[in-house]
């Protein structure tokens, strides 16, 4: 019999969730144009994941933002589980195979990565959005399909802003050390 331990291990190790959430996330911001970027630098990147990936911290981001309870929606089982682990970084929030997910989602052509000067910009591609339409049918991602709509809604605003937002709605991410776990 597994451990919780090693249960919370294996999701982690899961990669296809991880970019499974990351397609959901773009395809929510997406422009519908491959040379108009989706999300703009991956530090954006990272902090909506943040709030996607943990439904309590999603739940109190949105009550900052005065969004409606009905578009809230967490569902009980959802406030203790803990897929993957986030540390805290110098921007906040990060998961260190961000880079690693990215590539791995250009490799497949989904997704395209642009640089500008020392921005990189994503945008899912054609194919990336037919896998997206795919992800979004699907009944276990329907709940972060959701939220990542309800991001794009409540926080399309730049990467300085979100960070902003983050430590003063979380200011307890900025007592952690850094390279330490962040815990829902």
């Amino acid at each position: 019999m597994s451990s919780l331990a090693d249960i919370v291990t294996s999701l982690d190790q899961d990669e296809q969730i991880h970019l499974g959430r990351l397609i959901l996330l773009l395809a929510a911001f997406d422009r519908g144009d491959e040379d108009r970027p989706a999300i703009e630098g991956i530090t954006k990147l990272a902090k909506l994941d943040f709030l996607l990936r943990y439904p309590t911290y999603f739940e109190k981001a949105m009550r900052a933002r005065k969004v409606s309870e009905k578009k809230i929606s967490i569902e009980p089982y959802e406030r203790k589980t803990v897929e993957a682990e986030m540390v805290r970084y110098r921007y906040g929030p990060w998961d260190h195979r961000y880079r690693r997910f990215l590539n791995v989602l250009a490799a497949k052509g989904l997704v395209s990565i642009q640089t500008t000067g020392r921005t990189i910009n994503l945008a899912l591609t054609d194919r990336g959005r037919q896998q997206a339409e795919r992800i979004v049918g699907d009944v276990a991602f329907a709940p972060l399909a959701q939220r990542a709509k309800v991001l794009r809604e409540s926080i399309d605003i730049g990467a300085t802003d979100i960070m902003k937002f983050i430590y003063n709605t979380f200011p307890e991410i900025g007592t952690l050390s850094f390279d330490q776990a962040i815990v829902p």
